[in-house]
């Protein structure tokens, strides 16, 4: 049977996200449909389990609400004491991260996960705290009711009426190892309302009334029950793939949701991110920059709704056009987007913004082709979106309006000499052309008023009956009116097109600046020559003051020599920046993390190496396209740093001394050896799981197979002495030589790791009673008689071992003896060593002369 060849770069990247993982604390989460179903209960019953198994338990933050039931599974726990900060005169109690952290129990228990972190804290949401526990190999138990996961937060909303205000990205109950579903029926959630277990009377009473109404109740458990069935679907997907299991996998879903300004953008975001879980499918936001100018607060929520998508995982795309349905469909397209989602028009029907929109869906339907298309309604809440022109904004100063208002006057006023003359019809070319050189440099505001005021003026002033509104003649009236129109669409459109010009002259400064960058830094030829020039034009461009502190080669954020004179950082400036190293993460000024210093803190992120950090003095945050050319730029920086840091190792290790240089080419070899074992095993471990492993069985000599595993050995067995030991006559067997050789192999390795030089290992073979056997024996220090049981299992590895495999050797050599229907048993020697005996039954022919 053939099986799937895995990818390299996927199989050395499942390798180090497995070996990450056991790094990394587990998370386990009591998720319930609202408080009061018993999630504190269950996570302090499952934490007294632990403690009676001799598990290391602490408690974190436990708000128990002074229930007995619960202070009684209090008893016994190590109880961290809370962190008390002061805020407004008043002291508020938190967990203390840096306590916990320092104790560093096995397990730590964090009630309400959602919870926002009084001011001075060094994360926001507590959710970050615990983020950094796991991320110190500290495990944790904590609790979370549906509505306060990010998703779901408009659903929950538009079913009870009331807006959560505390929420964390899904992606923490995604990734979460374990989640534990504490449920109850609607009626006995009432029981304990009405018994005072959650609240307190009064507050029980008006509970009922509002929140803890039966249908409200009844809606947000049949939301959690489905969270946690996708989840365990999701599970189950993701363990057929890892084993290779066969199904019917669909073909790979993309969706794109379109944003924008509006806040009701946050609940299509919301909505794309539930679907594209469900669907087991990957998501982009799209923001469709156009003309317009934006206010302060359009640029705030527009902020707002990208940073949604990225905390909810999303990707996000910026771009501009003036055709929204082209540019969508060409973006969806390059992107190989299945399903594109966006909002429904509003219910007033005569506005221009809800026609525009019926326009916009109707075509973008009729050109999507083989794109799905799907149209949201929304509640909206808050501020409703503004319904504009697709136009430049009323944002001129009024030297502007000024601007404009003379410029007709003095025009009006060189034309009265010569309006008998000229007539009034020419009096009007001349206004047209005024007006056209304003739109080359004013904005829609003053070409409005100009035009307004030109109309007006040539009316009163210049047609027949003068100095009067009054219009006498049809010819007249249709003149002036299309002096207007024409004067108006004149000026909006040269605005338009300047706005496009602007934009297009940004995106092209965006470009050079970056440019300009790549081809500075790739002429610098050190680690200064990069700073310095990444100071300059971050100053340039960003108008912030920046200052790189770079790691002295050992891991460690000490090496300060690259800031500027007096330049000095304080010890608790110093800790924020070592923990952005750490955590490769944000914190500081206009972050979650820590937001009360004086800089904010950017991780430098090399492709293979983690050059350091730069603090920057901001008085705003990078937001928008600013936040996206920020990031690009770091990027740069950060990969012109690692190259020169990676470049000045290379040119130390190219002057070392001959005999160091092949000490390194044999480590080099030998390590090269290693990954290819350890590929080959986890390939074959692969193949033992997923159950395509078969043998193919042929008449097969010993000799050879013993000559085929040592000279393949050579090098390792150099060391010690080899002692074959076959009988005469020995028999053909039918086996699969090539997977017992890959048995002996690792058998024979093995030996080669733990036994004393000049030992000998010895291979013996015979033939008895219908079964091969094949001993393998050597003088090492054998195994702890503990663990002679557990010697096959994955990933076992015996104490104080030297080597750098991950125990999956003698798994795969029993898992290729069993594929002959044989056994493996390991045991002591009696004067030290180890002995492993394979049973193999097999057919026998003699050879020829025997």
């Amino acid at each position: 049977m053939e099986y799937p060849r895995l990818n390299p770069d996927e199989l050395l990247a499942s390798l180090q996200q497995e070996e990450e993982s056991k790094k990394r604390g587990k998370l386990k989460i009591f998720f319930g449909m609202s408080p009061g179903v018993g999630k504190t209960y269950s996570m302090l019953k499952t934490a007294q389990t632990d403690l009676s198994k001799g598990v290391n338990v602490a408690v974190g933050y436990v708000e128990s609400h002074n229930r007995p039931e619960t202070n009684a599974l209090l008893e016994g726990l190590t109880i961290i004491p809370r962190k008390k900060i002061e805020y407004k005169g008043k002291i508020l109690e938190e967990m203390d991260l840096d306590e916990i952290l320092e104790v560093h129990p096995y397990l730590v228990l964090v009630d309400e996960l959602a919870h926002t972190n009084a001011p001075g804290s060094r994360h926001l949401k507590r959710y970050q705290d615990v983020q950094e526990l796991l991320d110190n190999g500290i495990n944790v138990y904590t609790t979370v009711n549906v509505q306060h996961l990010e998703s779901k937060a408009d659903t929950v909303a538009q079913i009870t009426g009331i807006t959560v205000k505390e929420t964390l990205p899904d992606e923490i109950f995604e990734k979460a190892d374990e989640v534990e579903l504490v449920d109850i029926t609607p009626d006995e959630l009432f029981v304990r309302l009405a018994e005072g277990k959650v609240y307190t009377p009064e507050r029980s009473e008006e509970a009922v009334k509002n929140f803890f109404r039966k249908g409200n109740i009844t809606a947000l458990r049949e939301m959690s029950l489905r969270m946690v069935a996708d989840r365990v679907d999701m599970q189950l997907k993701s363990y057929m793939q890892q084993k290779r299991i066969q199904g019917p996998w669909k073909a790979g879903s993309h969706l794109l949701v379109m944003v924008g300004t509006s806040p009701t953008s946050a609940q299509l975001i919301r909505w794309t991110k539930t679907m594209a879980y469900s669907m087991d499918a990957g998501w982009t936001a799209l923001y469709v920059e156009t003309p317009q100018i934006l206010s302060e607060e359009d640029k705030k929520q527009l902020s707002d709704n990208i940073t949604l998508v990225r905390q909810l995982g999303g990707n996000v795309i910026t771009t501009t056009g003036n055709d929204l349905v082209e540019t969508c469909l060409a973006i969806a397209r390059r992107e190989n987007i299945t399903h594109i989602v966006i909002g429904k028009p509003g219910k007033d029907k005569r506005s221009a913004f809800s026609f525009r929109k019926r326009d916009f869906l109707k075509k973008l339907t009729e050109k999507s082709g083989n794109i799905d298309i799907y149209i949201l309604g929304s509640e909206s809440s808050g501020r409703k979106p503004k319904r504009k022109l697709i136009m430049p904004g009323f944002t001129s100063k009024f030297r502007e309006y000024l601007s404009a208002v003379l410029a007709v006057i003095i025009t009006i006023l060189l034309c009265i000499p010569f309006s008998v003359e000229l007539g009034y019809q020419s009096v009007s070319f001349v206004l047209f052309a005024v007006l056209s050189l304003l739109a080359s440099f004013l904005r829609i505001g003053p070409i409005l008023l100009a035009a307004t005021l030109s109309a007006l003026a040539w009316n009163f002033i210049f047609i027949p009956p003068q100095f009067t509104f009054h219009v006498e003649t049809t010819h007249n009236i249709l003149t002036l009116m299309m002096f207007f129109i024409i004067a108006l669409l004149n000026g909006v459109l040269t605005a338009k097109i300047r706005k496009q010009e602007r934009l297009a002259i940004n995106r092209e400064e965006t470009t050079n600046a970056l440019f300009h960058l790549t081809k500075e830094l790739s002429g610098a030829t050190s680690v200064k020559e990069v700073i310095l020039t990444s100071t300059k034009d971050i100053r340039k461009l960003f108008s912030v003051d920046a200052y790189f502190i770079i790691q002295n080669g050992s891991g460690q954020l000490t090496n300060k020599k690259f800031l500027p004179p007096g330049q000095k950082f304080s010890d608790s400036e110093m800790g924020i920046a070592n923990w952005v190293f750490k955590h490769s993460k944000n914190a500081g000024r206009f972050t979650d993390t820590l937001p009360s210093g004086e800089y904010t803190y950017y991780p430098l992120k090399g492709s293979r190496t983690k050059p350091g950090i730069v603090a920057v003095r901001q008085n705003k945050a990078f937001t928008g396209e600013t936040g996206i050319f920020w990031d690009t730029f770091l990027a740069q920086i950060s990969n012109a740093i690692e190259h020169q840091y990676l470049g000045q190792i290379a040119q130390r290790n190219s002057i070392l001394p001959e005999n160091k240089k092949t000490n390194f080419y044999e480590d080099i070899y030998k390590s090269s050896k290693r990954l290819k074992q350890l590929i080959d095993n986890l390939l074959d471990m692969s193949r033992l799981e997923s159950g395509n492993i078969s043998i193919n069985p042929d008449w097969c000599d010993i000799h050879d197979l013993f000559d085929r595993v040592t000279k393949n050995l050579a090098d390792d067995l150099k060391s010690f002495r080899t002692d074959i030991v076959i009988p005469e006559p020995m028999p053909l067997v039918k086996i699969d030589s090539g997977l017992i050789e890959h048995v002996l192999y690792n058998l024979v390795h093995n030996s080669c790791q733990y036994a004393p030089a000049g030992t000998t290992i010895r291979l013996k073979a015979f033939y008895d009673n219908n079964n091969l056997i094949i001993q393998e024996m050597d003088r090492g220090p054998g195994f702890d008689p503990d663990a002679l049981p557990h010697v096959f299992n994955k990933y076992h590895r015996s104490k104080d071992i030297k080597t750098g495999g991950l125990g999956l050797g003698l798994s795969i050599t029993k898992g290729f003896v069993d594929a002959h229907k044989g056994s493996i048993s390991v045991e002591n020697r009696q004067n030290g060593g180890a002995r492993f005996i394979i049973l193999i039954p097999t057919e026998i022919v003699f050879k020829r002369g025997s």
